[in-house]
């Protein structure tokens, strides 16, 4: 299964490659929200995406609500990861169309399970 990362961390999208890679998942990243739009608009299909919040440029809420604009994305889910715990940025995203919300750091199990619950094989 393809899964999109969106983080301006290149560490961060390294650690969660490895774990997805791993998991026997297809890893699409990118360094920022407009770089994904790229892709996305290019003809990526990942069956799920998720995304940092706090991001130069545009940010992770500004981006899930662009990403379900393009077609063939409106279904496909999308999660929030971010070191906020803040109930308004989660309502916000959850607004934008958010399936979820993780915290960093994610342990591999947690996210591994919220993915299989999200896209199930």
């Amino acid at each position: 299964m393809m899964v999109m990362l969106v983080d301006d961390s290149p560490t961060l999208l390294a650690s969660m490659e490895s774990v997805l890679k791993r998991a026997g998942h297809e890893v699409v990243k990118s360094l920022s929200a407009e770089e994904a739009l790229t892709k996305l608009k290019g003809g990526a299909k990942p069956r799920l995406v998720i995304t940092d919040l706090n991001m130069g440029g545009m940010n992770g809420i500004d981006f899930i609500r662009t990403a379900k604009k393009v077609p063939g994305l409106a279904f496909t889910p999308m999660l929030m990861l971010t070191t906020e715990s803040q109930q308004e940025k989660r309502v916000q995203a959850k607004a934008a169309g958010a399936a979820g919300w993780l915290v960093k750091p994610v342990p591999a199990d947690s996210l591994l399970g919220v993915i299989k619950q999200l896209v199930p094989a």
